[in-house]
């Protein structure tokens, strides 16, 4: 596999706290900010909406306990510091001049407690994985770990979308037609797809580009890196792996990511826990990579729609998993001059057509 593959991969055990747990948080946040009909589930409602500050501070409060667990144990010492100050940046968002601070930051509504329990939750997120690329070699870690297969995969996928409809409401605050709309999952139009599959090959050049000055700037951790990405994605290189980690990756994340978090938490912070959770390459430029590749997919996703950020991922980890070889380099940009070309014409007779009708 050449390239960088947008895959996140959870590499330690706490990955089940962070992927389950924060659904039923989620459900009850949800509630809180619900206005059912009636006055049993209104009086339910606004328990909830008092418990859920509750349930944030015990949440921030459990983390910072295990880190500091962690770090009494000896032995890890940088993990458990990093979960523990996760903790406490999680559990001081039930403080509101916190979250008025934070609001200054990134467009949420301090006042939400939805909007609070996003904040949390991704802090967790973010401390854990930190954690993990302080606590040692990730990169040796990583080519120490079974082969992926196509259902560690789903499993590992599958909460990314779980959140994703949970968390703006599903069956709690919208229908599955207003979910759909929130998380901008429309019926794209053609120079939709046809822009996702020319930022696709734009976005593997750039990753080709990446590896390059990897192997130039940093050959040994580029190797490793190299070695790492082979052996954990090398049970994927069968029609069936291609197409589970194409599909479930662009799928899940990207409801995840650009469809639910982005419009909340704002471009910088979602495409920043978007390159954190894929740990799989360390502290490397390919890494950064991930988050220059991230910030793509949400301009995209700012420009049009979450459907066409799928396309583009989807795409994208297929031409990665496959490797373009040789042979196929000529006419795949031949294919990519033609869809430039095409999204160019279609730009001009856009432009054309505001200028007829006198819009500026």
């Amino acid at each position: 596999m050449t390239g960088v593959a947008l895959q996140a991969v959870p590499l330690v055990g706490s990955e089940q706290l962070l992927n389950f747990l924060p659904l039923a948080v989620i459900l009850v946040a949800n509630w809180a900010v619900a206005q059912p009909a009636g006055a049993p589930p209104a009086r339910v409602a606004a328990a909830l909406g008092r418990g859920i500050w509750l349930l944030l501070g015990v949440v921030g409060a459990c983390s910072a306990l295990a880190g500091l667990l962690l770090v009494a144990a000896g032995t890890t010492r940088a993990y458990g510091l990093a979960v523990f100050v996760g903790g406490l940046a999680a559990g001081s968002v039930v403080v509101p001049a916190v979250r008025r601070a934070i609001a200054r930051l990134i467009p949420i509504d301090p006042l939400s407690p939805l909007d609070a329990t996003a904040v949390a939750l991704t802090l967790l997120l973010v401390a854990n994985q930190v954690g993990v690329q302080l606590a040692g070699d990730v990169l040796i870690q990583t080519a120490t770990n079974p082969r992926l297969q196509p259902v560690d995969v789903i499993i590992n996928e599958l909460p990314f979308l779980a959140a994703a409809l949970l968390g703006v409401g599903l069956f709690i605050r919208r229908s599955p037609r207003e979910t759909l709309a929130r998380l901008a999952l429309v019926r794209p139009a053609w120079w939709h797809v046809v822009l996702a599959l020319a930022c696709a090959g734009v976005f593997y050049a750039f990753s080709l580009g990446a590896d390059a000055a990897a192997q130039t700037l940093t050959p040994e951790i580029s190797r490793k890196v190299g070695a790492a990405t082979e052996e954990l994605f090398g049970g994927l290189s069968n029609p069936l792996g291609i197409a589970t980690i194409a599909l479930a990756s662009g799928i899940c994340e990207e409801a995840f990511f650009r469809g639910a978090l982005q419009p909340r938490m704002g471009l910088l912070w979602a495409s920043f826990v978007f390159a954190i959770v894929h740990t799989q390459y360390g502290l490397s430029i390919q890494e950064v990579a991930v988050f220059v590749l991230a910030l793509g997919l949400g301009f995209l996703r700012s420009r049009t729609n979450t459907t066409t950020t799928m396309i583009c991922h989807i795409v994208y980890n297929t031409i990665v998993a496959v490797h373009l070889s040789t042979v196929l380099l000529g006419p795949s940009l031949a294919a990519e001059g033609l869809l430039v070309a095409l999204l160019a014409g279609a730009a001009v007779l856009a432009l054309r057509g505001r200028a007829r009708d006198g819009v500026s």
